[in-house]
């Protein structure tokens, strides 16, 4: 099956790569990822069930022959993980409406979402997908295995942007429902109070990521004149004229609140990913997130 958000070559990119969670409690149920916990061995320490999905190279054909079931083996140091991705899917998301499809926030989010998620699956994790809206048909997971990877991206194309996201309420009502806290990425251009539901989602036990997602062309308007803008969300319009002394006071403004977020997740221990949409998406997986050690 092809699916809109990548192709399998694109997957398979990511064979050799695993989140990490450097904060967050070994899991409750043993699985296949290495811990980031001190501590080299790498002796037998049990068995789980075989999971559809799960390499058979990690299967023990002894036992197997003997029971007629098939386990994995465990080493000492590893341990599975729940990884949840929360993306905002606000209106601000649908993002340019017009002109390079790759380059829409939220098509583009999801693409890094799905790409960490097929990761995640590969590795053991237990994965969850959330929308951050009141709505069940934006939820995924939880599941865990290979198995899952074209469910997975079948369901994401099903997701959607409309209307308003307050991401403080969003993030909070998932910290006080989440069965079982864990590594969380967030997805979102941040247009929206966040310090509340960020600080929930740490008081839960969680370690957070904030991908911060933004167009090109928010991060440089290549735009002139006298205009009149319409906040997609709410709908109210706003008159303005747009010369060279008012796109200078965008830039800085547009810095300032960057650094503002980045300053607020530093002094918290949360990862912060300012990007542009314009990079393709799979080098902040394979560049960025390797390089503040949320995947390595």
């Amino acid at each position: 099956m092809e699916s809109k958000i990548f192709d399998p070559a694109t997957l398979r990119k990511f064979e050799q790569l695993s989140l990490v969670a450097s904060q967050v409690r070994a899991g409750a149920i043993k699985g296949e990822r290495r811990s980031t916990r001190h501590g080299t061995s790498i002796e037998f320490a049990d068995y789980r069930d075989y999971v559809k999905g799960d390499d058979l190279r990690r299967v023990d054909w002894n036992i197997y022959a003997r029971l007629e079931r098939p386990f994995i083996k465990l080493l000492e140091e590893e341990e599975d993980l729940a990884v949840h991705f929360l993306i905002d899917t606000s209106a601000s998301m649908d993002w340019p409406r017009e002109g390079d499809h790759d380059q829409h926030k939220f098509i583009w989010a999801l693409r890094v979402l799905a790409g960490l998620a097929y990761l995640s699956l590969t590795s053991g994790d237990f994965v969850f997908v959330n929308g951050l809206k009141q709505d069940r048909a934006l939820n995924w997971g939880p599941h865990r295995g290979r198995a899952y990877a074209l469910p997975l991206l079948k369901d994401l194309e099903k997701f959607y942007t409309r209307g308003e996201t307050n991401l403080d309420v969003g993030l909070r009502n998932y910290a006080t429902r989440a069965a079982r806290p864990g590594l969380c990425i967030v997805f979102s251009d941040m247009m929206s109070p966040y310090r509340d539901g960020l600080n929930a989602l740490q008081a839960r036990g969680f370690e957070v990521a904030v991908v911060h997602v933004l167009s090109p062309d928010e991060v440089n308007p290549q735009i002139t004149g006298d205009l009149r803008l319409m906040d997609v969300e709410t709908g109210i319009p706003q008159e303005v004229t747009i010369d060279d002394g008012m796109l200078q006071l965008y830039d800085e403004r547009l810095r300032h609140w960057r650094e503002e977020i980045g300053d607020f997740c530093m002094r918290r221990g949360i990862h912060y990913i300012p990007v542009d949409s314009g990079i393709p998406w799979e080098e902040i997986i394979l560049f960025e997130l390797r390089r503040v050690g949320v995947v390595r």
